[in-house]
Order: structure tokens, then sequence, then C-alpha cells
């Protein structure tokens, strides 16, 4: 899990989508993991955008269209952010809201 700047985590996550197959995914969370976007690789060029937070949505895009939709689901869901947490999943079952609150 890496704390990256919030100017750069969508450059990393496109980055990182070019090495990850289906079923892995992967997550942007706010520092207290209370919100965030989950990209899951569904085929060769389609992803799954979850977002879960301030919004919670879930949207099928094309690779072309994936820079864009993440720009903006990153601007709804972390207003105030300046750090976000940056995780690779197997798979996106494996994030689960009871598995990341710290309470």
């Amino acid at each position: 899990m890496a704390l990256v700047p919030l100017d750069s985590a969508r450059v990393r996550v496109m980055r990182s989508l070019k090495n990850i197959h289906s079923p892995e995914a992967i997550a942007l969370l706010s520092y207290k993991r209370d919100r965030g976007l989950v990209i899951c690789c569904r085929a060769e060029d389609e992803y799954e955008l979850r977002e879960f937070g301030f919004v919670n949505q879930k949207t099928v895009v094309q690779r072309e269209r994936l820079g864009r939709m993440l720009k903006t689901a990153i601007k709804r869901e972390f207003p105030r952010s300046h750090k976000v947490r940056l995780l690779k999943l197997s798979s996106p079952d494996e994030l689960k809201p009871s598995t990341f609150h710290n309470r």
C-alpha cells in the first residue's frame, strides 16, 4: 500500500492498468479509507470504475474514456485530499468495508 500524491495518482493508475488482467483491480482510498475508487479489469480494454464515499456508483468504460472519467471521479471523491492510498488487488472483492476500516 503506497501513499501517493493526488496530483500523480491518475498517471500512476493508468500506468498500472497496463500490467493487470481480469479479475485484478486497482484501488484509490482516502487516508481514512472511508472514500475511494476501484478500477476493475473486465476485459482487454474494458474496465469497471466503482466509486464509494460521496457518490456510490459503478460505471463500465472503455480504456480511451477511462482517463477522463477517472479525473472527474478523483475530484469528486477526494476534494480536499493531498495524498491517497494506492492498492493493487488480486480481486475487487478483496476490498470490503470491514477489511479496511480501523475501528
